[in-house]
This record gives C-alpha cells, structure tokens and sequence, in this order.
C-alpha cells in the first residue's frame, strides 16, 4: 500500500468533532473531516462535492510535538433566539479551545493515483489551507518533498524524521478497521451536508529513531 505523509505545524490548530454552538474544544490530534477538508481545500473541491474517494482512504498520526492545550475567549452580538428571532442587543460568550505550537505527522494510505493528486495539490493549493479553522494557517509548508512513499502507514510514520524534537517515544493514532476508540469524523456524504460517521482509532507509543534535522 502506498501513502502521503503531511507536515501539520503551526503556532495555532484546532480539530473538534463533537462540539457545538458557544463551547468549541479540540481533539489533541488532528480529526479526518478536518485533514481531508484541508486536502480539498488544496484540490479546489467544493463542499457539495462528493468525498468519497478521500473518505476511503486510511489515516494515521504521529505526534511530534502534541502542544499546549490553550483558550480563546469571545464574544458575539447578534445572535438567534431559541425561537429563530434575532436579538441585536443579546451578548454571547464563546469559549474556543486549540492546540498551541503543536507538531503533527500524518498519513493518508490507499489509492496512490489519488494519493498522487493530492501531493500535487498541497504544492499549489488552490484555496488557502487552515488547520481545523479558517483563521489557523499552517506554519510551515503541508506538503513534503518526499512525502509520497512506497510503504505501509505505520512504518512510513515510524521511519519518518521526525519533524520537530529529539529522537525517542511519540505516540501514534492509527485508524483501525474494528479496534480502538470511536471517533466520529469520517466524512459519509459531501461536507455541506455535515453528516459524519464513526471510526476506530487506536492509539501506540512507537520509537523514532530519526530526529529532526538541525
């Protein structure tokens, strides 16, 4: 099986799946809706287009620097009633949750043709690239020069050098066909739709050996 691997580092990045309205967490690893609503920003896809040849694809992620879980306070005027009316004069706080200075490897496994096309993508996005939200871009480039490998998912994110840090433990989250933690983000219709379903995901400690280049 072939795989793209990807470089995810920047000083802000958010990947919530479960929270809504006034209170928005994050995930501590990026989520499948968000990675591959990066890739189809990338391909220029629109969110009323079908994703389902990016949803069959098999994702992993390597934590090379998981960051500092940080929140951002706001607030909004304008808001909606309970009834559908809009309250000009109502305040609403908001806490948003994100990661900080967080590091993240990740892979995507299957078809390499369409493996092939998103590495073309992300090295002239067609739309700009965030990490879990609009107003967090990635810090540094998504795409790797050798990012397309001839190898299996894991090994190809154990072999990797690592992006940030000294050699040693980092910890994997690794999608599984029937073991692990459920997770609801994998895309099961167009994103407009929103409609997401569940996955396994397990999570390891795996040695990497590589460090990061000086």
């Amino acid at each position: 099986m072939d795989c793209l691997v990807m470089r995810l580092c920047g000083p802000m990045q958010s990947w919530g799946t479960t929270s809504r309205f006034d209170e928005r967490e994050t995930d501590r690893f990026p989520s499948k809706s968000g990675v591959l609503g990066l890739v189809c920003a990338a391909l220029g896809r629109d969110r009323a287009e079908a994703v389902d040849d990016l949803a069959a694809l098999t994702m992993g992620v390597r934590a090379d620097a998981p960051g500092a879980l940080a929140r951002d306070y706001q607030t909004a005027t304008g808001n909606y009633l309970a009834s559908g009316k809009q309250d000009a004069g109502r305040t609403v706080p908001s806490h948003r949750y994100y990661l900080a200075d967080a590091c993240f490897l990740v892979g995507l496994a299957g078809d390499r043709a369409c493996l092939a096309s998103i590495e073309r993508a992300l090295a002239s996005p067609r739309w700009p690239l965030s990490l879990g939200r609009k107003a967090f871009p990635p810090g540094e480039p998504v795409m790797l020069p050798d990012g397309l490998r001839e190898e299996e998912l894991v090994p190809a994110l154990r072999g990797y050098p690592l992006l940030k840090g000294e050699a040693g433990l980092r910890w994997f989250a690794i999608e599984d066909p029937e073991h692990g933690a459920v997770r609801m983000d994998q895309p099961l219709a167009p994103f407009a739709q929103r409609r997401f379903g569940p996955r396994f995901v397990r999570q390891e400690e795996h040695d990497v050996p590589v460090p990061a280049a000086d």
